[in-house]
């Protein structure tokens, strides 16, 4: 029996790191999913690069582009989740975006089956709005996939809403705007996971902004994890092909923090 999207709660706080898949190259991300689990990551986000990444910053953006400029399909990635599945259990998720899942084969039915056939937990579609996601999330639960809900810090009064449907965890955005590193984050994130239990016991992480050890210990003090993706993007951007040890040593630093929440 393959883990569970919840799986990666269940030893205590959890550490979820992001890759952009395909940068540099599909081998490299391959590679960064075993390193990341070594480090001690509980759960992989794998973002499925799109030319028009609304909710990404300049970092994430740009390894979008690299990316589909190297040649990355929808079909390449499948096939090495295929082989990482071959390797580890580790709970992964896609993040990507609607337009990437409706135009796959002959459409949303397509992808989300296929996610599943090759070992996929869960899907993230920060594109899609709570009233819009039920075309999703039917497919989702009818192959056992978790649509991973996005609360934001403006949802005060839809965040119990959103919460009493979530499946998987929560991802609480902790900025406003666009994925990227913050030097602070003022959002009362303790408020926004009360509210959200209050609905539902689900487990929140917390997202956008995080790249300090500090950063990751204060977000999962007041939560269940931290997901960090920008700070990771931009040393796969600035090393290349030689990222991995680089990102291994910075997803532990940064999980070892977390663990100490």
């Amino acid at each position: 029996m393959s883990k569970k999207v919840a799986d990666a709660f269940a030893n205590g706080k959890a550490f979820i790191p992001f890759i952009t898949c395909g940068d540099p190259s599909l081998e490299v991300t391959e590679q960064l999913v075993y390193a990341c689990e070594e480090a001690g990551a509980d759960l992989i986000e794998l973002g499925i690069p799109f030319s028009d990444p609304t909710a990404e910053g300049p970092v994430i953006q740009a390894a979008n582009m690299r990316a589909l400029a190297g040649g990355v399909t929808t079909d390449k990635i499948f096939a090495m989740v295929e082989r990482i599945r071959q390797k580890t259990d580790i709970p992964m998720v896609f993040m990507t975006y609607a337009n990437v899942v409706f135009s796959y084969g002959k459409g949303t039915e397509d992808f989300i089956r296929r996610a599943a056939e090759i070992g996929m937990n869960g899907l993230i579609l920060p594109d899609v709005p709570f009233e819009e996601k039920e075309e999703f999330d039917s497919v989702c639960r009818q192959y056992g996939l978790d649509l991973i809900s996005l609360i934001a810090p403006t949802s005060h009064e839809r965040i119990k809403m959103i919460a009493k449907e979530a499946n998987g965890f929560v991802y609480c955005v902790s900025s406003l705007g666009v994925t990227g590193t913050r030097t602070e984050i003022t959002t009362d994130i303790g408020a926004m996971v009360r509210l959200v239990k209050e609905a539902k016991d689900v487990p929140c992480a917390v997202g956008f902004g995080i790249s300090t050890p500090e950063q990751a210990k204060n977000m999962a003090s007041q939560s269940d994890g931290a997901i960090v993706g920008s700070a990771i993007v931009k040393l796969c951007a600035a090393y290349g092909t030689e990222c991995v040890p680089k990102v291994k040593e910075y997803v532990k630093a940064m999980k070892d923090a977390v663990r100490e929440a």
